[in-house]
C-alpha cells in the first residue's frame, strides 16, 4: 500500500508541476496578442507568426493543464443527480465512468496523439495556416504528454476512488 501511495504521490506533482509550467503558455498568448494588435492597429504592421504562435501556445496550454485541473477536480461534470449522492457513491460511480468512458477514451487519445507526434517529427511537418510554417513536432508532442499525463491522473483518482469505494476511507 505504501508504494501505490507513492506512485500516486508521484503522478499528483507531475500533474502539479505539468499545470504550473503550462501556465506561462498564458503569458506567451497576451503578449503575442498584445504585440501583434499594437503591430497591426497602430503601426499597419500585421505579424505572420502570431497567429500559429497564439494557436499553438493556446493548445499545448490546454493540454498540459488537462492533468492539473483533473488533480484539482475543477472540470466540467454534467450533474444531473451526482450532487445528491454521498461521498461513497460518487466514487462508486466514477470508477464506473472511468472504466466506461475515461480509460478508454484516453487510451485512444494517447494512442492517436502519439502517433501524430512521432509523424510530426519523423517527416518534420510543419503547420500550414499563415506563411510562417512552423515545425508541427513539438506543438503535437504537447498534445500526447499532455494527454499521458491526464490518463496518468486518471489512473490516480481511480485508485483514490475504488480505495473508497472498498474501505469506505480516504486514500491519503
Amino acid at each position: 500500500m505504501v508504494f501505490l501511495k507513492k506512485i500516486v504521490r508521484i503522478i499528483d506533482t507531475l500533474s502539479k508541476y505539468s499545470g504550473l509550467s503550462a501556465r506561462w503558455l498564458a503569458w506567451l498568448l497576451v503578449l503575442v496578442g498584445a504585440y501583434d494588435t499594437i503591430a497591426r492597429h497602430f503601426f499597419n504592421a500585421p505579424t505572420i507568426w502570431a497567429y500559429e504562435t497564439m494557436t499553438m501556445a493556446g493548445g499545448a496550454l490546454y493540454a498540459l493543464g488537462w492533468s492539473y485541473v483533473y488533480l484539482k477536480d475543477s472540470h466540467v461534470r454534467v450533474d444531473l443527480f451526482y450532487r445528491l449522492l454521498s461521498d461513497r457513491k460518487k466514487a462508486f460511480m466514477d470508477v464506473i465512468s472511468s472504466l466506461i468512458f475515461f480509460f478508454p477514451l484516453m487510451i485512444v487519445l494517447v494512442w492517436v496523439s502519439t502517433k501524430w507526434a512521432i509523424r510530426a517529427w519523423r517527416i518534420n511537418e510543419i503547420m500550414i495556416s499563415t506563411y510562417w510554417y512552423p515545425p508541427a513536432g513539438p506543438f503535437r508532442t504537447a498534445v500526447a504528454l499532455g494527454a499521458f499525463l491526464l490518463l496518468l491522473q486518471g489512473i490516480a483518482r481511480f485508485i483514490r476512488d475504488l480505495y473508497y469505494v472498498i474501505r469506505g476511507e480516504p486514500f491519503d
